[in-house]
């Protein structure tokens, strides 16, 4: 498609929408939300609508959200000259195809423009401008998520601190109390607890006009009213001036105790505008959701009625509160509250695009190999690579070990995120996190899109220096290979002033074994 030209929507024939609507709304009312209960066909918004709340904004960096959609899905632009380009799909309803965005941002960096809105309402995001309290954002590397989806290999939209999405000028979003439902997929190993990573109903003007002028999804570990219980991340409702888990804003729920660090996690929202609101979650991967709050609406002044606005955001607060991390792979927004049938459907759709899936490729060194590195040292040779609490490692996994401990050792060979002739190692368990090297310590840390998380998390493989298996150089240390010394993990020269450049069995540390993957 032409840089520029107005993305098309193909509709079906009348006489197929209506069938299609007719098998859905049927299924819905026979089925409560079992995978096979609606059409094949029927994508997420396709089932919002039959229950009578359609999508009034519906955006995606991985999937059509309409199975009649066959328009772009977000736009990139091109460090090396500023080029723009619409990534679109492989076919109508399906899936991004993402090898257009590798093959036009190969050789530079990309970063992420603007999100179009599949819905007749054309509520496209793009970069958010400063507010009340936060500068201007940037956008997001385009390459910073890549994910497994519907069996082929696309991206998400990893945002960091200073990264959000908006559009204050919407169409068809609920205002003044009108009733609205949202959902958003999301990760609970991206998070952390400063504000906000929301995605919803937000001001128009980029600051803080007041109780209940928000209606968005937050998802985070920051606990704005005590008590919280557990760890978090949760999933709760930003109304603006609070991040509310309940009417009292604190939880009532002990069992509440956040989802843990599940790659992929459904956060949903529903809030009628008036005297109630909902909150549930679930595992992207499998199973049903969760309701961890359904009454109503804060207690505080300002909440009931609500008073949104009707602007759309991603990635900060309504104010631009831009501090927070996060990871997004779809959302929609509806008119009028969807019933929980309608949302039992739209989870087992989401369970079906297979997030976080094997790629179907593994042992060896091609991009989208899943691998495990062991180490071919005498003393280690039941030894791999692994992160444990963000730090790298040499660690023994065994076939009779845990399904933590084989996560952990498994990674996901990407093209070299400063370099596509070299090697990047993504985490399989943490979506988006890179091993990579600050002080030539090895971590495990998501990719920011900064030129130096570039170069730190980027491996140029050549033969093992003990003249078997594989060596790693750094690509901004070429002198220096990954290597374990001590059971740590390090960047490390053969010789040098640190414990780790020791000569002493240097060229066995630095070399490793290409294995298939500990983790399916």
């Amino acid at each position: 498609m032409p840089t520029g030209t107005p993305r098309p929507r193909r509709l079906r024939s009348a006489a197929l929408r209506v069938l299609a609507v007719c098998a859905t709304l049927a299924a819905l009312l026979l089925g409560a939300g079992a995978p096979q209960a609606a059409a094949a066909s029927s994508l997420p918004c396709d089932l919002y609508a039959a229950a009578g709340t359609p999508c009034v904004a519906a955006h995606s960096l991985v999937r059509a959200l309409y199975a009649s959609y066959d328009g772009p899905l977000y736009r990139v632009q091109r460090a090396s000259d500023g080029a723009t380009k619409d990534i679109g799909l492989l076919a109508t309803g399906g899936y991004a195809a993402a090898a257009a965005q590798d093959a036009f941002c190969s050789g530079t960096t990309c970063v992420i423009t603007e999100i179009y809105d599949q819905s007749a309402r054309h509520n496209d995001l793009t970069v958010e401008g400063a507010g009340g309290a936060g500068a201007a954002d940037v956008g997001a590397p385009a390459d910073a998520l890549p994910v497994t989806a519907g069996g082929h290999q696309v991206y998400g939209l990893e945002i960091s601190a200073g990264m959000g999405y908006r559009d204050d000028s919407t169409s068809g979003v609920a205002t003044n109390g009108a009733a609205e439902g949202m959902y958003m997929v999301t990760s609970g190993t991206h998070v952390n607890g400063a504000c906000c990573f929301d995605y919803g109903n937000a001001e128009t003007n980029n600051k803080d006009t007041g109780n209940g002028h928000m209606d968005a999804i937050n998802f985070a570990t920051e606990c704005w009213f005590s008590p919280c219980y557990g760890q978090g991340p949760w999933v709760q409702a930003d109304l603006e001036n609070g991040l509310f888990q309940s009417d009292a804003g604190h939880s009532r729920n002990t069992s509440d105790t956040g989802t843990g660090p599940l790659p992929f996690v459904t956060a949903l929202l529903k809030n009628n505008g008036q005297d109630h609101f909902a909150l549930k979650y679930g595992n992207a991967q499998s199973g049903g959701l969760t309701t961890t709050y359904s009454g109503g609406e804060p207690t505080a002044g300002g909440y009931s009625p609500m008073h949104q606005e009707g602007a759309i955001v991603l990635g900060t607060g309504g104010d631009n509160s831009n501090g927070s991390i996060g990871s997004f792979y779809e959302g929609v927004m509806t008119a009028g509250i969807p019933t929980d049938a309608a949302d039992n459907a739209v989870q087992a759709d989401v369970v079906s695009v297979g997030y976080g899936a094997a790629t179907g490729s593994t042992g060896t060194l091609n991009p989208g190999s899943e691998i495990s590195l062991r180490a071919t040292t005498s003393c280690c040779t039941a030894d791999y690579v692994r992160h444990q609490k963000n730090a790298g490692v040499l660690s023994s996994v065994t076939s009779a070990g845990s399904g933590l401990n084989k996560n952990d050792a498994t990674w996901i060979v990407r093209r070299g995120l400063a370099d596509s002739s070299c090697l990047s190692f993504e985490s399989r368990n943490y979506p988006g996190d890179f091993l990579r090297h600050s002080d030539f310590k090895l971590y495990r840390q998501p990719m920011d899109g900064t030129a130096l998380f570039r170069a730190d998390a980027t491996f140029c493989p050549q033969t093992g220096r003990s003249g078997t298996g594989t060596s790693f150089a750094s690509y901004n240390y070429p002198a220096r290979y990954l290597r374990h010394y001590d059971y740590n993990l390090y960047i490390a020269s053969d010789g040098g002033s640190e414990d780790f450049d020791s000569t002493t069995s240097w060229t066995d540390d630095v070399s490793w074994a290409v294995s298939p993957p500990w983790a399916p």
